[in-house]
């Protein structure tokens, strides 16, 4: 029996994107779905269009870039946003893995996949670009050391934006706000 890859990748369950030099090569049509667009719209636009700032494009860019470079890999938590559709400029959570098919020119080429997490997790405080960066490095057990040094900042610097986070979601200790973040 011979396997049609072009409809198990339009078919797949979770969003898939192919890009090169950051910019949507291909795309299934599960992804479409979740931004609230069409294939048209997304191939030959780059993945800022996917996120909620230029900002937060450049600097996950910038962080993630020697990690596919180390292990070929990536994963995390992160916010985007819907593209359009009556959900247009929604922030979401969102699971994203990648592989780098050149991990010398990690942004060369990859195939990404992109998870829905707003079921399971809703956005439910207003929070800046640091702020939702901070937040998904706690979610997956960081400290604010860990954390500092993975987005280049002081420790110090990380612990004033978790006492924001704790403020905005009312939490009484760290291990409250992680569960608060967890939940939404």
């Amino acid at each position: 029996m011979d396997i049609d890859y072009r409809l198990a990748f339009d078919m797949a369950p979770v969003g898939l994107a192919l890009s090169r030099n950051r910019t949507i090569m291909d795309c299934n049509q599960r992804l479409c779905e979740m931004f609230g667009t069409t294939h048209e719209r997304l191939v030959g636009q780059s993945f800022q269009i996917l996120y909620p700032s230029v900002d937060e494009f450049e600097r996950t860019g910038a962080r993630i870039s020697p990690i596919l470079n180390r292990n070929g890999t990536y994963a995390d938590d992160r916010i985007m946003r819907r593209v359009d559709g009556r959900l247009k400029g929604e922030a979401f959570w969102c699971h994203v893995t990648g592989r780098a098919l050149n991990r010398e020119a990690p942004h060369e080429a990859g195939i990404w996949c992109f998870e829905d997490l707003s079921e399971r997790r809703p956005v439910k405080a207003e929070l800046t670009a640091r702020e939702r960066e901070v937040a998904a490095h706690l979610m997956q057990g960081l400290t604010s050391k860990q954390i500092g040094k993975t987005l280049t900042i002081s420790h110090r610097t990380v612990e004033i934006y978790r006492a924001r986070l704790m403020r905005k979601y009312k939490a009484s200790n760290a291990g409250d706000l992680v569960q608060k973040l967890m939940a939404g």
